[in-house]
């Protein structure tokens, strides 16, 4: 006969909860990497307005609502309850695969969780200001946002989750839970309710990332998640029950159900170390595994133009990478929409050697139909280089390194071209910082006139000016002039 005893709360619960609560955030370096990651993030939204694919998920559940107090979503004129907010916020920073990047044995946005997390404070701040109270700050989002990376991060260190055929924004959903319910005030016991009523969720599957049915759900599936995590938070405060064992319980917890038996493993306490070593996405929109592979293939489209070279000169191209490039975009075949392409490193190599750039709109149909492209993704390949495999993994190091070499129908070849580190990466961050700026710059610009563009910029590049603003006067600068 099974015991009906109520079983003490999973450690990995309790740790969550407890850094989430407890730890003092005093760190330098990750305040002023949460600024870079927020203006980058709102940045990658503000491009994302640009594309009805997206835009047509956006605004209120039944159109029209309007919500007294609400949140509102920078870029538009919506203004919705807390969780419509952050699947918006969150679909839009997501869309078009350009904010920041985590890779370890399972790979992420971190973030993604900006958008439970910009969405509940913007709320809060809103309701706080209408009664007179104190609002929370700038600073209060940035504390949020280095915890939620790390969460997110450092559970992805040591555990595979793609592996078991599941989707990293359970990652989301748990770390955008954990720092939500810090936000509005929970408990501890209300906090630990509501991060096992995130585990015990069901997750979502890898489906929508692989061929043959990669599809546009991979550019919504973190908004769902945050957003997701937003409700489950609400639910605990209303004093609903949470479940102590839902990842251990023999048979019907999370590591028998949906993760092969096994239990996570750790490689670090909770800190400040994710923020610290984000990836961010300067140059291209493009699947991270991909980026030192594009940057390459800029390289290759100048020496052939010097050379008075072509693409139907070529005869082989050979990519030299690590194992997770090949797991996850490495793809032959057709490639049926825009999310298959950005998860197609051929595709992402071929359009830099043949036109000098890779952008958002790159990725449409009426660029893919050129035959050029997929006549030239024929021939490239990809090998698996074992050093790069292991020096993705090191945590000294975690570089993301592609080689290239082309070859010639002449039986002549190109020296081979090696990136180890991408434009974006940590060892690069003085050489990023001042492009990532100017990227943020070029994303207001899409939305903007001058005059709001420059007073965004004053505040949001000001490190102590951002941290002291109340969150609804931040978000109320992104408040575009005329309607989406």
């Amino acid at each position: 006969m099974k015991s009906n005893q109520r079983p003490a709360w999973d450690q990995v619960l309790v740790d969550i909860v407890d850094y989430v609560r407890d730890y003092p955030i005093t760190s330098k370096l990750a305040y002023d990497t949460a600024r870079l990651c927020l203006i980058d993030t709102l940045g990658c939204g503000l491009e994302a307005l640009q594309y009805p694919a997206c835009t047509k998920l956006m605004g209120p559940i039944v159109p029209g609502t309007i919500v007294p107090n609400g949140a509102k979503v920078p870029g538009t004129q919506f203004q919705l309850d807390p969780v419509q907010a952050a699947f918006n916020i969150g679909a839009m920073i997501r869309w078009l695969d350009f904010n920041d990047t985590w890779l370890a044995a399972e790979w992420g946005h971190p973030s993604d969780n900006l958008g439970g997390i910009l969405a509940i404070a913007d709320w809060l701040s809103r309701n706080a200001t209408a009664a007179g109270k104190a609002a929370p700050t700038m600073r209060d989002v940035l504390t949020a946002m280095i915890k939620a990376h790390e969460i997110q991060g450092c559970i992805a260190l040591e555990n595979s989750f793609n592996k078991v055929g599941l989707d990293h924004v359970v990652l989301v959903k748990v770390a955008s839970t954990a720092v939500v319910s810090q936000l509005l005030g929970l408990s501890r016991e209300e906090t630990l309710n509501a991060i096992s009523l995130a585990w015990v969720d069901g997750q979502s599957l890898r489906t929508y990332r692989h061929a043959p049915n990669t599809g546009s759900r991979k550019s919504w599936a973190a908004g769902d998640a945050t957003s997701r995590a937003v409700r489950l938070a609400l639910i605990a405060q209303t004093g609903e029950m949470g479940y102590p064992s839902v990842l251990s319980a023999r048979t019907w917890g999370f590591y028998d159900v949906l993760f092969k038996g096994q239990t996570f493993k750790f490689q670090r306490p909770y800190g400040s170390y994710v923020m610290e070593n984000i990836l961010f996405k300067i140059s291209f929109p493009a699947e991270f595994h991909a980026q030192t592979a594009v940057e390459c293939a800029m390289k290759i489209h100048k020496l052939l133009k010097a050379q008075g070279k072509s693409s139907s000169d070529i005869s082989r191209i050979t990519i030299r990478t690590h194992e997770a490039c090949i797991r996850i975009i490495d793809k032959q075949g057709p490639l049926d929409n825009p999310a298959d392409r950005d998860h197609c490193v051929q595709y992402m190599v071929a359009v830099p050697i043949l036109f000098g750039r890779l952008t958002a709109g790159d990725y449409e149909d009426h660029i893919a139909a050129d035959p050029r492209i997929d006549v030239l993704r024929e021939k490239i390949i990809c090998v698996e280089d074992p050093a790069f495999t292991v020096d993705y993994h090191n945590p000294e190091k975690r570089s993301i390194a592609n080689a290239l070499t082309v070859e010639f129908n002449d039986g002549s070849r190109l020296p081979e071209i090696v990136c180890e580190y991408p434009l974006g990466h940590k060892r690069r961050r003085q050489e990023g910082i001042p492009l990532l700026e100017a990227k943020f710059r070029t994303n207001l610009a899409r939305q903007f006139p001058a005059r709001q563009q420059q007073r965004i910029l004053e505040v949001s590049l000001d490190q102590a000016g951002l941290e002291a603003m109340p969150v609804n006067g931040y978000v109320d600068l992104y408040v575009p002039h005329e309607p989406l």
